[in-house]
This record gives C-alpha cells, sequence and structure tokens, in this order.
C-alpha cells in the first residue's frame, strides 16, 4: 500500500489518517501501542520528507496479511532528495531535530538507503516488542541512534 504525498505540511496529517486507515482493516487495533506508535513514526518520516527535501515523497506500508504477536509492520518513506539523512542532537528548548532520534528509540529496526531518484528510509516494528528507552543520552555519532549497523550501507554524519 502506499500513498504519495505533496511537499506540503498539510500532507502530514493526511498521511497520518492514512495509516489509521489501513490499520483499522489489518487486525492492528487504533489503542495498540504498536498503532500508536507506528502512527508517531508516519508523522516523524512525512514530516522530514516535507520540510527538508521540499518535493513529493512516497509512503508506502506493509502491513502482515495475518496478524500475530510476532507480526511486523514496515514503514517506508521514499522521497526524490539525494541528501542523506543527518540524525541531530536537539537542545532542550528546540523545536525539531528530534525526529530521527524518536524513530531510532521506537522502530525496532531502520535504516535508509539511496534509490534511483533520491532516498528511501525505512523502520520496523515487532507487534511483540518491549517498550524502549528514549532516555538514552545524546552524545552525537553513531551510539545515539543505534549505530551504523541499521544503515543500508552508507555513513551518516550526526551533527
Amino acid at each position: 500500500m502506499q500513498l504519495e504525498i505533496r511537499p506540503d505540511p498539510a500532507e502530514v496529517g493526511r498521511a497520518r489518517r492514512w495509516a489509521r486507515s489501513r490499520l483499522a482493516g489489518s487486525g492492528i487495533q487504533a489503542d495498540e501501542p504498536l498503532a500508536e506508535t507506528l502512527i508517531l513514526l508516519v508523522s516523524e518520516l512525512v514530516t522530514n520528507a516535507v520540510v527538508h527535501t521540499g518535493r513529493p515523497a512516497v509512503l508506502r506500508l506493509s502491513l502482515p496479511h495475518v496478524v500475530t504477536d510476532e507480526a511486523t509492520v514496515r514503514l517506508e518513506v521514499a522521497d526524490r532528495s539525494g541528501r542523506a539523512p543527518v540524525p541531530r542532537c536537539a537542545g532542550d528548548d528546540a523545536t525539531g531535530g528530534r525526529g530521527l532520534a524518536l524513530v531510532d528509540g521506537l522502530a525496532d529496526r531502520w535504516g535508509w538507503s539511496v534509490e534511483a531518484a533520491g532516498k528511501r528510509i525505512w523502520c520496523e516494528l515487532d507487534r511483540c516488542a518491549k517498550s524502549r528507552d528514549l532516555t538514552a543520552p545524546c552524545a552525537g555519532g553513531a551510539a545515539a541512534y543505534g549505530g551504523g549497523a541499521a544503515f543500508e550501507g552508507l555513513a551518516y554524519e550526526a551533527v
């Protein structure tokens, strides 16, 4: 399933509504932690695509055919910018800059790769996953974001 995203901040709300409607038909209940986390990740990744690229994007959602305790949900946002995602450490008063840290803290796995016309950022959530610690200190570099192993073949720089 996929949704075309225009480079407009209003698209973030539309993307959340679209993802909620897909979950409703999948057997994943709206009040499940998995659903709530997925909607937050949709918001973060679509916002990043809209705000930081100013170009159209595509939101893809892969839901299991049969929902079990071991079900995995995959979310992808492909955009037309060749710029790599740059994790940042946001100050206490900053109004932005926490998106990739949230993705790292909430997703069970995530990464990104170059595509022909830009890049694809993806994350996966396991239905049975335990809660994650979002209080890890922000020290920059790979350690603050789970290491570079989740990235598909490319290095990144934390600023």
